[in-house]
């Protein structure tokens, strides 16, 4: 209501210059709109995530000759040719020091939101070796991905094949007192590296 009636303020006045008056939008106008940037704001950021998610799991791991290919819109690539893998993060993240993993990138104004690498020794050929993948998610996002305390659920899995190797991907998240996160990891197996990729 508040937006029509501005908009009819500023109509009348465009047409009598002499009592054109700026129309101030009320306090509760500003607070909704704002409310309603940031839900949109959140939201994109919630589907780059999952479309990151998805282009996380089909690049992973590189072919014995491998060239980088076309990243899509809004997305810088990484690839790491030493260790093996490739992926995708939002254009504007920027890369941080993390002890323990290969690579992180969190995003500059929603600092809880990053993409992170960690590689790991394994005698495993395939990560169906640890176990099916009901059982993986839970250890991994129980026990390893998350802090003790947190209320941890894990939502959906998925495992697939591509190029040789399964891959095990799955959606989970962590409740503390002040928040809830959610994640998505993918990992595999290879080449003595068990590897976990993991954004939210």
């Amino acid at each position: 209501m508040a937006l029509k009636s501005c908009t009819k303020t500023f109509s009348a006045a465009a047409q009598r210059p002499k009592a054109f008056t700026p129309c101030r939008p009320s306090r509760s106008t500003v607070r909704v709109a704002a409310a309603a940037q940031q839900q949109q704001t959140a939201e994109a950021s919630r589907r780059q995530l999952l479309q990151l998610g998805g282009a996380l799991a089909s690049a992973a791991l590189l072919p014995a000759a491998a060239q980088a290919a076309k990243a899509p819109r809004g997305f810088n690539p990484v690839q790491d040719l030493n260790d093996n893998y490739q992926f995708l993060y939002p254009f504007g993240w920027q890369e941080v020091s993390v002890g323990g993993a290969d690579l992180v990138y969190k995003d500059v104004i929603e600092p809880l939101e990053s993409v992170s690498v960690t590689i790991t020794p394994t005698d495993k050929k395939d990560v169906t070796e640890f176990g099916d993948i009901a059982d993986v998610a839970n250890t991994l996002a129980t026990e390893v991905l998350t802090a003790p305390g947190q209320q941890v659920a894990v939502v959906a899995t998925n495992a697939r094949a591509l190029n040789g190797h399964t891959y095990f991907e799955f959606e989970y998240t962590a409740k503390t007192p002040r928040y809830t996160r959610h994640s998505l990891a993918v990992v595999v197996a290879n080449d003595s590296k068990f590897y976990t990729l993991t954004t939210g």
